[in-house]
């Protein structure tokens, strides 16, 4: 019997997809379950299982783009016997006997004469073939090598690409920066890390106080938690961040329900399973979708200042920078502080500078001062 593979429904906004690697060719015998193939969607990489044990035959080819419920293959059952696990015996040692060194003969003189006059034949005829063969040699070894590389896009990567493109043409899009100094985070995070990672299991990071700074920013400033729709601006009446995740494939961005109602641990220990799953290739649509702000952090690649893209239909993402001990004026002295830059990016149709400029300093007055956001 001939099971169909079809392509599965992968979320509300995806019609399509596109083959990636054939995790079994055709003719491979595979398990119940097992992976199979992996599918590449705009948003993610998923993996699709084996609906029986059998033998596999494919009848599309890797790169093609299909609709969602396309038969791509089948899985034959009746050859499921092949799929079966065999334990090879692995053959008993048998003991060779030992063998015993035969004593060194004796060389004659005349036949040294005979072996030295030897060598030296082969030597010379060795030099002579070299040069013979260099002189051949035209072009550097280097000059035959291919010096590009032609690669195709993953839908990921088109997908990235043409949502980024877009955001610069339909988006007013400005950037506002200003820094903060990391002072107290620092000290905070080092007070109190062994504590904090023996209750919630998981370090205490800067994410979860930039997550719960933007949080009350988007509750003083509501308009960054908003999105057009034809002739309306729709406010958002719940706070999901995204979280910029770099992976080898491109960039994801996972996001994390109701920030609002979670403490720093709970943040934290969701942002470490997306960055778990993110690494693995196992993040959910639904771990995608949706999100009213984005957070993006260029600092963990070195980045000292950029200007962060929109992620429509957001009208608000954060840059987070590295973090340089730099020469500030504190209380009319010059003193030496961690000193972060940060970036705000925005939509001017619905947000003026005014507000944006005012929102980051909002942030800024909480990430100076964390234990405000303690005590909410």
């Amino acid at each position: 019997m001939k099971i169909e593979i079809k392509v599965p429904a992968m979320g509300e906004s995806i019609s399509e997809a596109t083959i990636g690697t054939f995790l079994k060719p055709s003719g491979s015998a595979v398990r119940e379950s097992e992976e199979i193939v992996e599918i590449e969607t705009d948003k993610v990489n998923q993996p699709l299982y084996a609906p029986a044990a059998g033998e596999i035959s494919w009848v599309i080819k890797e790169g093609e783009s299909v609709a969602i419920g396309t038969v791509i293959g089948f899985v034959d059952t009746d050859k499921k016997g092949v799929a079966e696990i065999k334990e090879e015996k692995v053959p008993e040692k048998v003991a060779q006997p030992l063998k015993v060194a035969e004593p060194e003969k004796v060389v004659q003189p005349q036949k040294v004469q005979k072996q030295e006059s030897g060598i030296r034949q082969g030597c010379e005829e060795f030099i002579q073939g070299f040069s013979q063969t260099a002189a051949k040699i035209e072009k550097p070894v280097q000059e035959e090598e291919e010096r590009e590389t032609r690669t195709k896009m993953s839908r990921i990567r088109k997908t990235i690409a043409n949502r980024l493109v877009n955001s610069l043409h339909e988006a007013a899009m400005l950037t506002t920066f200003n820094e903060v100094d990391m002072s107290a985070i620092m000290l905070l995070r080092a007070k109190h890390k062994e504590s904090f990672f023996e209750k919630h299991g998981v370090k205490l990071g800067f994410m979860s106080f930039f997550v719960k700074a933007v949080v009350e920013g988007l509750k003083a400033f509501p308009d960054f938690n908003s999105y057009l729709s034809a002739e309306d601006v729709v406010q958002r009446n719940y706070y999901d961040i995204g979280i910029a995740v770099g992976t080898e494939r491109g960039l994801v961005v996972p996001v994390i329900r109701n920030c609002d109602k979670l403490n720093f641990g709970e943040i934290e220990q969701q942002i470490a399973a997306f960055a778990d799953r993110a690494r693995k290739g196992a993040l959910r649509i639904e771990d995608l979708e949706g999100g009213g702000f984005t957070i993006t952090n260029g600092g963990i690649y070195g980045s000292l200042l950029s200007t962060p893209i929109l992620n429509p239909p957001q009208v608000g993402i954060l840059g987070m920078h590295a973090i340089l001990k730099r020469p500030v004026a504190v209380d009319e002295k010059v003193e030496i502080r961690p000193m972060m830059y940060l970036a705000l990016s925005y939509d001017h149709r619905i947000v003026d500078g005014k507000e944006a400029v005012s929102f980051l300093v909002h942030i800024k007055k909480f990430l100076e001062d964390p234990a405000c956001m303690m005590l909410l």
